[in-house]
């Protein structure tokens, strides 16, 4: 396929306006997807796949996927867990 892969751990639970909001912080990603604007990406947390979701600014030069409560409850986990995360551009 040769897209390019970024595979990191994380913890769900991202700070934003003094808010914990239920996403995952993507390291290095204005490096890795070249912008400070919110890009589409594909994702895997654990072995959910979410696909053509968007990749969010966290507002500190960064970006978040975010985690919906299905997706949460798919993978039995809440804010402060630990996941897997592979992220493919798109």
């Amino acid at each position: 396929m040769g897209a390019e892969e970024l595979r990191f751990q994380a913890t769900i639970g991202a700070e934003v306006k003094g808010e914990t909001w239920s996403c995952v912080e993507v390291p290095g990603s204005a490096e890795f997807f070249g912008t400070g604007k919110t890009v589409r990406v594909d994702a895997s947390v654990d072995d959910v796949v979410l696909e053509n979701v968007g990749a969010m600014v966290t507002g500190t030069g960064g970006h978040m996927v975010s985690l919906n409560a299905k997706v949460r409850k798919a993978l039995g986990k809440d804010i402060g867990d630990p996941v897997e995360v592979t992220i493919t551009k798109r």
